[in-house]
């Protein structure tokens, strides 16, 4: 194991808890002062993922190395050792030597497919798997990857089965290099596919269908309450997924409220109310588990790899002005639908209504073949378009949620809802709620910094209303048509 070096300073706000976010693009730190201020954030670039055809993987070692000078960096603004809190990107996992500490496989990425295979084989058990899981078979988690990893490698079961070797998320992996401990908390464990989430323990009929030894898996705990002595002299109170995390910076429980957070990818996601489940296609996502066993759940869509979408477009120079101008319908995810349609065939299309021309991007943004209804048009209203298929994702999701759970407040977070077309577009498109942009950053620290303080979830939040500029209807009309589209492609 690893040894963290704590520094030495000092800063004028008294500390309530320091908050490490492990994310897939960067990793972060930050204090969280008793005045609920989130205060002396670093941030590093998180290893690069490399891919190789469906393949996406990093240096695990390389990744603890950069989130310890991080969290060394954060810690030495301080000569207090407050609680931590810690959040994490969910699904990527690896194998490692227990004696060691030495990676057996690289850090596999959330993204990886190789486990498609094995999601196929089990097509038949969907149902079941999904009545334990709450989740739909696919290969972003991580029991498919680490079934096929276990066929391709047989001898690997029994190296894991008698403890030689251990397997886990990347949480499970830092932990245990900073204390020895084998563990994860239920909100990471239920992104397996390996753990009831009615009964927040690993599932010895899941384990059976993926083939994976039971007894390689670490401890599932509670969220926080967590009382953990590290290496560096802290102490871990709270460990939760990011997404979680930034739910708990930003909803007020119990309220009909719901977050779209707009990032690289994305997700809308609503609390449900006890005893409700998740609408068809729809994940239900263990939000977080309290130390008297309480657990919450919601209901969660996706959106999948947006920001590569945009990334060759002058999104921020549009406007709402731009949307609703032509009859060029769009979908804007680069690698398929996400929940709660699950259809990677659907990546990146343009449709003209007028012609009934289409044609589809690949994932470097080329086109496959034919006519494009999209030849000649200026990048800034090529971006218009994509800013508007993601619109309206967002509120079709939104109206499920509505519709199911009440929800009458959104609060938009990301570094893509700052851009205001899309926030008008979500706003306009969803009128049965308020819409809110949270002019807090870093929501996933200030999350688990305050669950590792003990401080209320979304106490003191900020948020702005998005107030329409614009005359609605001529976007609403649009939606409208563009569901009838999207409906027709989804039946074939």
């Amino acid at each position: 194991m690893s040894a963290l070096s704590p520094g030495s300073g000092r800063t004028d706000l008294m500390t309530a808890a320091i908050a490490l976010d492990l994310g897939s693009t960067s990793i972060k730190a930050g204090l969280l002062s008793s005045g609920r201020v989130l205060h002396g954030i670093v941030v590093r670039p998180a290893p690069a993922v490399a891919a190789d055809g469906g393949r996406y993987e990093s240096d695990a070692l390389a990744y603890a190395e950069a989130a310890e000078a991080v969290l060394a960096e954060c810690m030495a603004q301080t000569d207090e050792r407050p609680p931590l809190g810690l959040c994490c990107q969910r699904s990527s996992f690896l194998i490692w030597e227990r004696e060691t500490g030495q990676p057996v496989t690289p850090l596999i990425s959330w993204q990886d497919d190789r486990g498609a295979a094995a999601c196929e084989a089990l097509r038949g058990k969907e149902a079941e798997i999904r009545s334990l899981a709450g989740l739909p078979i696919t290969p972003y988690y991580l029991a498919p990857k680490l079934h096929m990893l276990l066929q391709e490698h047989p001898s690997w079961r029994e190296r894991l089965a008698c403890g030689d070797w251990l397997s886990g998320t990347l949480d499970t992996f830092l932990v245990w290099r900073w204390s020895g401990a084998y563990l994860t908390d239920a909100s990471m464990a239920a992104r397996t596919l390996l753990m009831d989430v009615h009964d927040r323990k690993w599932s010895s009929r899941l384990c059976e269908l993926f083939g994976m030894p039971h007894e390689a898996l670490p401890e599932i705990r509670a969220s926080s309450g967590w009382a953990l002595p590290l290496n560096n002299g802290l102490t871990l109170r709270a460990s939760i997924a990011d997404q979680s995390a930034a739910l708990a910076a930003s909803l007020v429980p119990g309220q009909r409220e719901a977050l779209v957070n707009l990032g690289t990818g994305g997700f809308v996601i609503c609390p449900l109310p006890d005893g409700r489940d998740a609408t068809d296609g729809y994940l239900q996502t263990l939000l977080w588990q309290t130390g008297n066993g309480h657990t919450d759940f919601a209901c969660e869509g996706t959106l999948n790899s947006i920001a590569s979408a945009l990334a060759a477009y002058p999104a921020v120079d549009c406007c709402a002005e731009d949307l609703a101008i032509d009859d060029i319908f769009c979908l804007a995810e680069p690698s398929g639908l996400g929940a709660p349609y699950f259809r990677k065939d659907l990546g990146v299309m343009f449709f003209d209504e007028t012609t009934s021309q289409s044609t589809k991007l690949r994932n470097n943004g080329s086109q496959v073949a034919g006519y494009a209804p999209v030849d000649g048009l200026p990048p800034q209203r090529i971006a218009a378009l994509l800013l508007e298929g993601i619109s309206f994702r967002v509120a079709r999701m939104l109206e499920d949620m509505h519709r199911e759970f009440g929800v009458e407040r959104v609060y938009l977070s990301g570094g893509l809802s700052n851009l205001a077309c899309l926030q008008q577009g979500i706003a306009c498109c969803a009128p049965f709620a308020t819409v809110y942009r949270l002019t807090q950053s870093d929501a996933g620290l200030v999350g688990a910094a305050r669950l590792a303080a003990g401080m209320p979830s979304a106490d003191g939040r900020c948020a702005e209303k998005v107030d329409i500029m614009r005359p609605a209807s001529e976007l609403v009309e649009k939606y409208a048509r563009w569901k009838v589209w999207l409906d027709g492609l989804l039946s074939r």
